[in-house]
């Protein structure tokens, strides 16, 4: 069909929009904004992107809006373009494909039927007229749809008449097509309408603006929210245990908008369950729903999966979050100046704290982030927390292959699931904004495997410069007290010269003995070096020339031996200098606890253990980026749901277009469109199978000469070639023709 009307240019557009070409090229772009819209994460912040893939590339995203794609106004475009494509494609062809239903094409010529595929002739012993009807009903009751049609073999008034039997099946593989089509743009409309299309018509019509600013929601402005009888929204409510809220957030590229509920959420109960290993297996809310306008409180339970429903608005579990615990800190010196205290904090809040005194004190802010009251980590091999490098000599290729291959759910994969209990996250900004994000568990934790009980416990201390990096943790030994108190004197003694000093001479007395002198003082100057290496206060000439100081630990005796220690001697004086640096830390930790008034440290292998944690902590405490560490002392937990809101109108058009999907691809994949024609004329003289002239026939004979007789010639169409259409057709031989096999 052909549009007749209008000018030329808008006849042109016409026939491009309705082309079947135009359709699956709009549908091709839609995929693959999809595909994109998957792959890369959505609404994220500015940053993330930034972090992730650069500054570039984030502008790019910015400015194509890939970051949004299912609320592009381009994807949005091409939604409406494709809707009106397909209905263009469906109001041009849908009357053909109506109009063909009922349509048996009973006026075929005999000679076209012998074009077909599926051809055949016989002679039956019956008129014409019998045998039509005859055929008729046995199509009929194969549930065919048939007519017949009676007709003159000439056109003399005294010619004899023949019969055409017209039949068709499986009309249902046209209305696939309509189905199929009509779904396309039942989805995309319902997609349209739950969109943010309306969205944007009301910020463009009403005046309504996206809001940037911060603060309470009750002082955000009326041209940033958007009525309760918005038609299509989805958006996220926060609610705090005790507390009920009826403005959700609707996030929009640049900012955000208020969505006003016609009733508010008032949240109970938070519900977490968990399985034995400490995964979750529930989230739910106990809610109390509040009408605003008859008053009612109607209570309901709001689990995944398994939303409540309130005057056309569903209420999703999304996620939760914390609901302003709060949470008591506890100050861990990293730097000699700082000095341990506590701090009392609500998540969600800062606090200003002031490292040093005098003019040059620096001003930094106490960000409480987040605060977690269960972890559950994976302390088996290859585990992120607890594992160690790969030792290229034991890879197994054949275990690498099948780690990627079979089934999806391995159970040979090795787990150790374990709750590592709370943990406080914050961050420490600096008087120029810039800030690191921190990230300490309360109670020690033992990373090495349980069996190896002289392996210490440590308590977990981690930092990362921002949220696309994974954390870093300084893992300090808990010693006999249970706490860190001892790590923290050693520290503290190793800023001190004299304390040195002592644990120096204590270990060469102890070393060597009286009644070698000379020995000693060897000792003794060697042992204060490594320690004073150690401990930040080496000579300048002991770095690498070009190398900036380092600033202590291991990695400063490194660079003293890499100077002044030839290549050849290294491995031998790096065994000697890291022998006497334990040494001397062991007798400064023991000089530590006696001035404490604590015990000294037994010579054991749990204790030895602790010692050789204690070195490693020690070294990587020079590099932690902070003065001071914060650890979680005590908390009160007030938990808080984040809920998804939504009213959408076009929901119920989706699931009508996904129904009309199914059914039009079931019947154009399942049903064939067959038709059947056979023409019956009186017979004129005696025919074999192929139409020829042949007394001596089998099939002439089997037809007694006084018999009234007709011929009849039979044809099948199909729009699919088939092994079916070819059976079918011999068995419409044998019913209609009573030909033999």
């Amino acid at each position: 069909m052909k549009v007749n009307w209008g000018s030329r240019t808008l006849r042109a557009l016409v026939e491009l929009l309705s082309s079947m070409r135009f359709s699956i090229s709009l549908l091709t772009v839609i995929c693959i904004a999809s595909v994109i819209g998957t792959v890369l994460k959505q609404q994220e912040p500015l940053g993330n992107y930034v972090n992730q893939f650069g500054p570039f590339w984030a502008q790019v995203f910015s400015l194509t809006s890939l970051n949004t794609v299912y609320s592009a106004w381009w994807f949005l475009l091409i939604l409406a373009f494709l809707v009106t494509s397909t209905s263009l494609c469906i109001a041009r062809n849908a009357p053909k494909i109506l109009l063909d239903l009922n349509q048996l094409k009973e006026n075929l010529r005999e000679q076209s039927l012998k074009a077909f595929g599926h051809r055949a002739e016989s002679l039956l012993a019956e008129p014409a007229e019998v045998a039509a009807r005859r055929i008729g009903q046995t199509l009929v009751q194969g549930g065919w749809k048939v007519k017949l049609q009676q007709r003159k073999l000439s056109d003399e008034p005294s010619a004899a008449s023949g019969w055409m039997v017209a039949a068709k099946k499986g009309s249902a593989n046209k209305l696939g097509y309509i189905a199929a089509h009509s779904a396309i743009v039942l989805v995309c409309v319902g997609g349209l309408l739950d969109g943010d299309m309306i969205v944007r018509a009301q910020m463009l019509l009403h005046g309504k603006s996206t809001y940037t600013g911060g603060g309470l929601i009750a002082d955000v402005p009326l041209q940033h929210r958007l009525s309760d009888s918005n038609p299509t929204f989805r958006a996220n409510l926060l609610v705090s245990e005790g507390a009920q809220s009826s403005t959700a957030i609707l996030n929009q590229p640049g900012g955000v908008l208020l969505q006003e509920l016609p009733f508010s959420i008032e949240l109970k109960k938070f519900i977490v369950e968990y399985y034995s290993t400490g995964m979750p297996k529930l989230f739910a809310s106990d809610i109390v729903i509040h009408d605003k306008e008859s008053g009612a409180a109607v209570p309901a339970r709001v689990e995944v999966n398994h939303p409540a429903s309130y005057k056309g608005v569903e209420i999703y579990q999304s996620s939760f979050d914390d609901g302003g615990s709060s949470v008591t800190l506890k100050a861990v010196p990293m730097a000699a100046a700082s000095k341990p205290f506590e701090i009392q904090g609500t998540i969600g809040s800062s606090s200003t704290l002031t490292n040093g005194q005098g003019e040059g004190a620096e001003k930094l802010t106490l960000e409480y982030t987040a605060l977690r009251v269960i972890n559950v980590e994976n302390f088996a091999s290859g585990s992120s927390m607890g594992a160690a490098g790969v030792d290229v000599r034991k890879v197994d290729l054949r275990q690498a292959i099948d780690a990627r291959l079979g089934s999806a759910h391995k159970t040979v994969t090795q787990k150790e699931l374990r709750n590592v209990g709370p943990s406080v996250s914050y961050k420490l900004r600096d008087a120029a904004g810039q800030a690191r994000e921190y990230q300490n568990y309360m109670l020690p934790i033992k990373m090495d495997s349980v069996a190896d009980s002289s392996a210490p416990a440590v308590f977990l201390m981690g930092v990362r410069e921002n949220p696309a990096e994974a954390f870093q943790y300084l893992r300090v030994p808990v010693d006999l007290e249970g706490g860190m108190d001892t790590f923290l004197r050693v520290r503290a003694a190793l800023a001190d010269p004299a304390q040195r000093e002592l644990a120096v001479s204590r270990y060469a007395r102890q070393a060597i003995g009286a009644a070698r002198p000379e020995l000693v003082q060897q000792l003794t100057a060697s042992a204060s070096r490594a320690l004073a290496l150690f401990a930040g206060q080496g000579p300048e000439g002991a770095v690498t020339a070009g190398k900036p100081a380092p600033v202590a630990g291991l990695q400063a005796i490194s660079d003293f031996m890499e100077v002044n220690v030839p290549e050849a001697e290294r491995n031998r004086a790096g065994e000697v200098l890291i022998r006497i640096l334990n040494g001397v830390l062991y007798e400064l930790t023991q000089s530590t606890r006696t001035q404490a008034g604590l015990k000294p440290l037994a010579q054991d292998e749990k204790n030895q253990a602790f010692m050789s944690q204690m070195v490693l902590s020690l070294s990587d405490a020079y590099h932690y980026p902070a003065p001071m560490a914060f650890q979680l002392k005590d908390f009160t937990q007030v938990q808080a749901s984040v809920f998804q809101v939504a009213r959408a109108p076009g929901k119920t058009i989706v699931y009508l277009g996904c129904a009309f999907l199914i059914l039009g691809v079931f019947a154009m994949l399942y049903v064939r469109e067959r038709r059947v024609w056979v023409w019956l004329s009186p017979r004129m003289g005696q025919f074999d199978q192929s139409g020829h002239s042949d007394p001596d026939s089998a099939l002439t004979r089997s037809v007694p000469e006084s018999a009234e007789s007709s011929h009849a010639t039979m044809a099948l169409s199909t729009n699919r070639k088939t092994m079916d259409g070819d059976k079918e057709f011999e068995m419409l031989k044998i019913k209609l023709l009573q030909a033999p096999l």
